[in-house]
């Protein structure tokens, strides 16, 4: 074991199960760097909703300059009631994502032995996927406003914004991830009824696969995609879409794949010019906050992708197994997937089956 940090994480629980989910995954973390020969050291920062109530600010001021010395950054969960959700998300998640260009955000679905699909008849075999969302633009743009405000001719306009730059490098991501995997891309659309940048997009989608000629490439407007991730999960590989388009997908993904309780991502900064973010897919559930009754494997999974992003592909593997032998081979789940396990008892199972990976 190295006596010295080998990796700076900045911690931000953040909201509701966060500060449940959180702790629990930083244990897994521990324990893997243990058995693995690296220490991680963490700062913890307590940003979010409570903080902008006493501050008026979702994260100090500096918050992007204080981040920018980590090899990482691990999030929890945003939001809260009282605070509205474009307050919560633009005063801290999205600010963070674009200020160091985590222009990939990576979400995989995978229906795991041990978890049943809602879907009848569809087993682990037919729900491993990854959905490649645009992270920094699209229609999550800045641009547009509120017009004649409280008349009858109110309005309110918002404009997608695609650059050629942007699009390029999430679709040429998108095709290296397809190559490294099974070889087939899906592109989500919608070029017959917006009329201007979706045909844009579907154009650099065809000039990006002339340099992978080894990439199946297939495209479907975005409506037929969500019937089809229902209908035929099986069919997907990797599915590359805009930052609405690719948010909706694997949020649907996460559902087919059993609950998005345990669903990771990572908002990835490719060229590591930058610190990456990993946060579970789900939102802060202030219904049950406090209660010790969250799941805690989309944390975990996400620090999983977190050790892989730093480099200690092993560890990464290690998390990963622990959470599938613990639902393949135990009863010990939490409420969203049926059991009655409290967060504690989850993530002890987790411990003991990492213990056994080693």
């Amino acid at each position: 074991m190295s006596s010295r940090a080998d990796h700076r994480i900045a911690l931000i629980p953040g909201d509701g199960i966060g500060n449940e989910t959180t702790p629990a995954a930083v244990e897994l973390l521990d324990r893997a760097g243990e058995l693995h020969g690296f220490r991680l050291a963490y700062e913890t920062f307590d940003w979010g909703c409570d903080h902008f109530l006493r501050t008026g600010r979702m994260m100090d001021e500096d918050g992007i300059e204080r981040l920018r010395a980590f090899d990482a950054i691990f999030l929890g969960a945003v939001g809260a009631p009282g605070v509205p959700d474009h307050v919560s998300l633009w005063g801290l998640l999205i600010p963070i994502r674009r200020g160091f260009r985590q222009y990939v955000n990576l979400r995989p679905i995978r229906l795991l032995e041990g978890i049943e699909s809602p879907l009848r008849g569809v087993t682990p075999a037919d729900v491993d996927l990854v959905v490649v969302r645009e992270n920094n633009e699209g229609e999550y743009s800045e641009v547009g406003g509120r017009l004649s405000r409280g008349t009858p001719d109110e309005a309110a306009l918002q404009v997608a914004s695609f650059t050629r730059r942007g699009t390029e490098r999430i679709v040429r991501y998108a095709f290296e991830t397809a190559a490294a995997r099974r070889g087939r891309l899906a592109s989500a659309t919608k070029s017959n009824g917006i009329v201007h940048t979706m045909p844009f997009w579907d154009e650099i989608v065809q000039e990006q696969s002339r340099s992978f000629p080894q990439v199946e490439v297939s495209q479907y407007h975005v409506d037929a995609l969500a019937a089809m991730f229902v209908l035929d999960p099986g069919r997907f590989d990797v599915v590359v879409g805009s930052n609405l388009f690719g948010d909706i997908l694997s949020d649907l993904g996460a559902a087919v794949a059993g609950s998005i309780g345990i669903a990771p991502s990572a908002n990835l900064n490719p060229e590591r010019e930058h610190p990456s973010l990993f946060e579970p897919v789900h939102g802060s559930a202030p219904d049950i906050a406090g209660r010790g009754v969250a799941n805690p494997i989309g944390q975990i999974w996400s620090g999983a992708l977190m050790l892989e992003h730093l480099g200690r592909a092993g560890a990464a593997r290690a998390l990963v197994r622990a959470i599938e032998a613990v639902l393949a081979t135990t009863d010990v789940r939490t409420g969203d997937l049926g059991g009655s396990a409290t967060t504690a008892e989850a993530t002890e199972a987790m411990l003991r089956a990492l213990r056994r990976e080693r």
